[in-house]
């Protein structure tokens, strides 16, 4: 069976039921303008730039370099020895 994607997908039942006037109307029945949530509830979630958060745990395992890793020189982040550029300035692919 062959498909006419032009063809419009709705039929004329629900063209007919969504006429300009009754989406108008749902528009400003759904659409307050008000947003319902509480400030104190949302300000919780934020976490303020110099905040102490010597409370705080770690949710992960931090482990040390392994011997296979190296830090980049400059960009200072923990590469894989495969992303050596540079073995004497220790410097990785991305940097160089």
């Amino acid at each position: 069976m062959a498909t006419d994607y032009d063809a419009p997908r709705k039929t004329e039942e629900d063209q007919s039921e969504e006429s300009i006037e009754e989406l108008k109307a749902r528009r400003h029945d759904k659409n307050s303008g008000k947003v319902d949530e509480d400030e104190a509830e949302a300000a919780e979630s934020f976490e303020l730039p110099g905040a102490d958060l010597s409370h705080e745990e770690l949710a992960i395992e931090v482990k040390p370099k392994q011997e296979d890793e190296f830090t980049c020189m400059s960009c200072f982040l923990l590469h894989h020895r495969s992303q050596l550029a540079d073995a004497k300035k220790m410097i990785c692919f991305d940097c160089s």
